[in-house]
């Protein structure tokens, strides 16, 4: 029999926002674990265009049923409504032996349903059920959540299949072969794991998450670049060539929210698009790959200028010299040169303290 121990680790994603260390070192062992892809991969140059498993979803509810493997799958602790529950107690009989994903109710929420497109918060604890280790926990006892958008592609299939089309407030059982969560194999993620390992998930949907900032809009401010929003919310910049780069970092408050003031030290969730003065060209967004959920200690000075003492809900823009950005040596793999300013629209959609 196997019952879980607390383990918690802090989430985050590698951006090119994040500081100038391999990609690898900067993201948490959750994190990684739950990338989509080779772990540490990104480049910070995509444009971010949606995936095609993002584009060609159905929103059509279809998620995996029930089945003996997952009903296998014993949990007990309270659901909560944030992340300051406890870990919920897990017991099975090891090893267990999936053969396709199975999915089960523990508890069903009446919340909105995790439809494709949509983004939700969950906490989090994962198992191999064939040896019965603990892989990663999350979400509990004051460690960051992890949010979800279904169908956006950057983190594993499994995790989106463990909470398509359920309702927020729910916690469910996901079972499957590593190589099915994983959509692959998942040794690159994780060494411990083989393909035909069977995973565990244990997911709680605590809340959904607004994909772009509700705040009220300001008047513009000379000498920024200016910010058209799609009906999405997806930005486009358009960098006047009359337009001098400052020499010290520059914020404007494009809408102002009235959520939770962002502080030093949390960990903030947002939509973001970067830009690159010199070229004018995005070099790395969040818009069509999902939500990114980041420290204000982990990211560029620039970017942490930007988060901290702001409201959820607003959105802001900042022009970033290299003194606040990535230095003199700047970030090749996003084309960055030492002598670039760079231009960031951040929605602030969340923060917890």
């Amino acid at each position: 029999m196997v019952h879980t121990e607390v383990a918690p680790t802090p989430h985050s994603e590698s951006d090119a926002v994040r500081l100038k260390i391999p990609a690898v070192l900067a993201v948490s062992a959750a994190a990684a674990l739950l990338l989509a892809g080779c772990a540490g991969s990104g480049t910070g140059a995509s444009t971010a265009t949606p995936s095609a498993s993002a584009k060609s979803a159905s929103t059509a509810c279809n998620p995996p049923k029930s089945g003996s493997v997952s009903d296998a799958v014993k949990v007990t602790g309270d659901v909560g409504k944030d992340n300051t529950a406890a870990e919920p107690t897990v017991t099975f009989t090891k090893p267990l032996k999936a053969t396709d994903t199975q999915r089960s109710y523990v508890s069903k929420g009446d919340g909105a349903q995790a439809k494709t497109g949509a983004t939700v918060d969950i906490s989090m604890v994962v198992y191999n059920g064939t040896s019965g280790a603990k892989l990663t926990s999350n979400g509990y006892a004051g460690t960051a959540t992890i949010p979800v958008t279904v169908g956006g592609g950057s983190l594993i299939p499994g995790l989106t299949q463990a909470v398509e089309c359920a309702p927020v407030g729910s916690r469910l059982v996901t079972t499957a072969t590593a190589k099915d969560a994983w959509g692959g194999d998942p040794s690159s993620n994780v060494s411990s794991l083989k393909a035909t390992d069977t995973v565990v998930f244990v997911v709680d949907i605590l809340s959904s998450v607004p994909s772009k900032a509700d705040g009220t809009p300001q008047a513009a401010q000379d000498g920024f670049p200016t910010v058209k929003l799609a009906a999405s919310g997806q930005p486009t910049v358009t960098i006047p060539k009359s337009l001098k780069a400052p020499t010290e970092t520059k914020i404007e408050e494009l809408k102002q929210g009235d959520g939770a003031t962002v502080a030093d030290g949390d960990s903030v969730t947002v939509q973001y698009q970067g830009v690159n003065w010199r070229t004018g060209k995005v070099f790395d967004q969040s818009w069509g790959r999902g939500l990114s959920t980041m420290q204000t200690s982990q990211v560029i000075p620039g970017f942490t200028k930007a988060l901290v003492g702001q409201k959820v809900g607003s959105q802001v823009l900042v022009v970033i010299p290299p003194a606040d950005g990535y230095g003199t040596t700047g970030n090749s793999q996003a084309g960055i040169k030492g002598t670039d300013t760079l231009v960031f629209v951040i929605d602030i959609l969340e923060t917890q303290h």
